[in-house]
């Protein structure tokens, strides 16, 4: 299974989008400084994922909310998530 996510920083305000096949070890990864981008916070928070069946579903589905560019797009993910 590969998933694409997004995690949230509260001492940053700011969402990460991407993807992965180990869905907890890469959030270790972004809490461990192990990642570029979000190295700078500490308090890395998954708050929405989707699974999909190949790793170019996954990625595929990360470039469509990385285009919209748009926190409200992720927001509105989010709640519609949480909502179901």
């Amino acid at each position: 299974m590969f998933h694409t996510y997004i995690i949230f920083s509260k001492t940053l305000d700011k969402y990460y989008t991407d993807s992965c096949q180990d869905i907890e070890n890469r959030l270790n990864d972004h809490l461990n400084s192990r990642s570029k981008y979000t190295k700078t916070a500490k308090d890395w928070a998954l708050v929405y994922f989707e699974i999909f069946d190949s790793r170019s579903l996954a990625v595929q589905r990360e470039m469509e909310i990385k285009k919209k560019k748009s926190r409200k797009y992720i927001e509105y993910l989010i709640s519609k998530k949480s909502s179901s």
